[in-house]
């Protein structure tokens, strides 16, 4: 029987300026915190109001959870999923420094029973998958691909983060992220916060074509599109010198309010439990629409 079909509704817990990469090399730790300037401890508490009754999985940055140990504590209390973003957000495709970044999160991955991961800015190669799977990962969301695809790479599941269906056959193999190559393909990212800062109200027809076609689309937001972070000359001159990355800072709690009030929506860790229940024979390295048996 095929599941309910909803949306994968997640928040990739970050510091605002982790969207700029030349904090990438920034190493140091009170720097670091300092940067953020205690955004992220003041910024949950008015996104749980946000989210209200609805349940997303929330992966977070690891060095919020040493900056501020509350905050895990209160995402998993309010009933939350929580998954791993990375330990410090910058690019991690090679597997060496992934390995590294995943020890740096080991305690708290452990005390939370994390399940979870999204690569930082949804970039990850197909060989993290196996270090994934020895690190206890039960799934990935670190890839865009069409809603309604789960991608299986030995026992590890990678729902990806929908598109648009792609003109020509596509090959679902990482690293598929945000790029124009991805664009001549035919696919639009559309569960990518920076398309919903482009273009909310379209993206949320799309989402509602996707539902009613019984798929459930995967999206991302993040806490400084909810909340917005304090003006500060260093974000201005940041965004001056990339004003590509503005979508990313455009106010997007309506656009979430108006999701809720309209589509269903739950974590990503839930439905890959209903999904496999249903035991449906999925393919390794292939993809096969929900709820076909």
């Amino acid at each position: 029987m095929p599941i309910a079909p909803r949306v994968l509704l997640s928040i990739d817990y970050e510091p605002w300026f982790a969207l700029f990469r030349h904090y990438d090399g920034l190493s140091d730790p009170d720097q670091r915190r300092a940067l953020d300037g205690g955004f992220t401890l003041r910024a949950l508490d008015p996104i749980l109001e946000q989210l209200g009754n609805a349940k997303a999985s929330v992966f977070l940055v690891g060095e919020i959870a040493g900056w501020y140990p509350e905050v895990p504590q209160k995402i998993v209390a309010a009933g939350h999923e929580l998954g791993l973003h990375c330990h410090i957000h910058r690019p991690l495709k090679n597997v060496d420094e992934l390995a590294q970044d995943l020890r740096a999160s080991a305690h708290w991955l452990r005390q939370y029973n994390v399940r979870g991961y999204r690569a930082p800015m949804v970039g990850i190669s197909e060989a993290a998958y196996p270090l994934l799977e020895a690190n206890g990962f039960i799934y990935s969301s670190s890839m865009y691909a069409p809603a309604g695809l789960l991608l299986q790479r030995g026992n590890v599941w990678e729902i990806p983060v929908s598109t648009t269906n792609p003109r020509i056959h596509a090959q679902y193999a990482a690293p598929r992220d945000f790029t124009f190559k991805l664009l001549l393909h035919g696919e639009f990212p559309y569960g990518s916060s920076f398309s919903i800062g482009l273009v909310g109200g379209q993206i949320l027809r799309i989402i509602e074509r996707e539902l009613k076609r019984g798929l459930s689309p995967s999206i991302i937001l993040h806490p400084y599109e909810l909340v917005k972070p304090p003006a500060s000359a260093r974000l201005t001159r940041d965004l001056v010198l990339h004003p590509h990355l503005l979508p990313f800072l455009r106010d997007k709690s309506g656009f979430l309010k108006t999701l809720l009030r309209n589509f269903p929506v739950s974590p990503l860790g839930m439905y890959l439990d209903e999904m496999l229940k249903t035991r449906v024979s999925y393919l390794p390295y292939a993809e096969r629409p929900e709820g076909v048996t």
